[in-house]
């Protein structure tokens, strides 16, 4: 197995939110995390604009992070990377999956993925990954539909513009990497299992990039050592190492953080409406207050 990076690598940590809505608690939280963890080892602290979403992200979310992590007391190393002003770095990984045979386009709607899964007999939420029977920790995994298909009926639909989305041959890349493995600072050593997720997407025909595979890019542009962020990208993780792996990447240490919640127990988040620090700004919060309330007391 290959191991992670060296304990001894000077620590580099990074925080990267989309510019999809205000900043709230849990940002908070998880920006401190990374924060603390780099200067308190007398090292590094990035701040990344995670913005491959045209649709979803907005300059004035963009430029609100950056005001309230300065609010927060947070202070970032360097320029700001932002994702939409590097697609070529992610084109470049892309290109370099392709010649290692590890990628094929899928030309599936969702509603045909979910009529795949009803003809093999699975109820969606019981969906058995490549790792050998577990549900899915994100949903129903893709069947691998056009992994078989035919390979110059793919060259006839890519020829004819058809809509794709690239995805990776999990077990096609294991093959050529073999067992890996990561290592948490919570959970210790981690044998990467990356078919928890399936044959994830890494870019569709519109957009150059997905989540797993800029993220993944970036970490290693930036000399991320040591990434921190919430425990629901967990299982992400194990895609990543793969990733990492396939591409000639180095490998950082994770710290995968609990997470906020709210008096239901249901974990922060923009989408249900969780309170943005902008409002408890104007509520009369101090920014100590505020890290108190995030888990960070100075």
């Amino acid at each position: 197995m290959t191991a992670s990076a060296a304990p001894s690598a000077p620590v580099v940590t990074r925080f990267a939110p989309s510019p999809t809505g205000y900043l709230h608690l849990g940002h908070a939280h998880s920006a401190l995390a990374g924060w603390r963890a780099a200067r308190s080892a007398g090292g590094r602290f990035l701040l990344r604009i995670e913005d491959i979403d045209p649709q979803r992200c907005r300059p004035e979310f963009d430029a609100a992070i950056r005001e309230d992590l300065a609010w927060l007391g947070l202070d970032w190393d360097g320029p700001v990377r932002r994702q939409s002003e590097h697609p070529d770095d992610y084109r470049a990984a892309l290109a370099r999956l392709r010649a290692l045979g590890v990628l094929y386009p899928c030309f599936c709607s969702r509603k045909e993925i979910q009529e795949e899964i009803a003809r093999a007999g699975h109820a969606p939420h019981l969906t058995p990954t490549a790792a050998g029977g577990a549900p899915g920790p994100e949903g129903p995994l893709y069947p691998g539909t056009c992994r078989r298909l035919d390979p110059g009926e793919a060259q006839a639909r890519l020829a004819e513009g058809r809509p794709h989305a690239w995805r990776l041959d999990i077990a096609r890349a294991l093959e050529l990497t073999g067992p890996l493995c990561w290592h948490d600072r919570e959970r210790g050593m981690q044998t990467a299992v990356p078919g928890i997720l399936g044959d994830v997407v890494l870019a569709r025909r519109d957009t150059p990039t997905s989540y797993h595979l800029s993220v993944t890019v970036d970490d290693h542009l930036q000399g991320v050592t040591l990434v921190t962020r919430g425990v629901d990208l967990f299982e992400a993780t194990h895609v990543h190492r793969l990733l990492q792996a396939l591409l000639g990447l180095a490998v950082p240490e994770y710290h995968h953080h609990g997470l906020l919640t709210n008096a239901a127990g249901e974990r922060l988040s923009k989408r249900d409406g969780a309170k943005a620090l902008r409002a408890l700004r104007a509520e009369g919060w101090t920014p100590a207050a505020v890290r108190t309330l995030a888990g960070f007391p100075d």
